[in-house]
């Protein structure tokens, strides 16, 4: 299995250098004056990157906050078997004694 995670990432690198000698070319970025008057200039591979990373992170932070969403659920849920299974102990408490709990006795 490491033989092909190796193999894996020896083309990513490839690809990633053969992609950046292709697309090598400047780019000018320019934003209503807020990036210089000229602008700034960047190689063109660099802001195809640069865009990825910002997806990257982007739906990392989805991700993340998503977890936090299921981790809070799940704590509610294990809250609820907890009462649920306590509810059950104290009824079992009271047929074992003889009695019925009030919630099964009839009209």
């Amino acid at each position: 299995m490491k033989v092909i995670y190796t193999i894996v990432a020896v083309f990513i690198i490839l690809f990633i250098i053969s992609f950046s000698l292709q697309n090598a070319s400047d780019v000018t970025l320019t934003y209503y004056g807020l990036l210089g008057d000229k602008g700034v200039t960047l190689p063109a591979y660099m802001l195809m990157f640069m865009a990825f990373l910002v997806g990257v992170v982007f739906t990392g932070l989805l991700g993340f906050t998503e977890r936090l969403n299921l981790t809070r659920t799940i704590r509610q849920l294990n809250k609820t078997v907890r009462d649920l299974r306590r509810e059950l102990r104290s009824n079992d408490a009271f047929t074992a004694g003889g009695e019925q709990p009030d919630n099964l006795t009839e009209p």
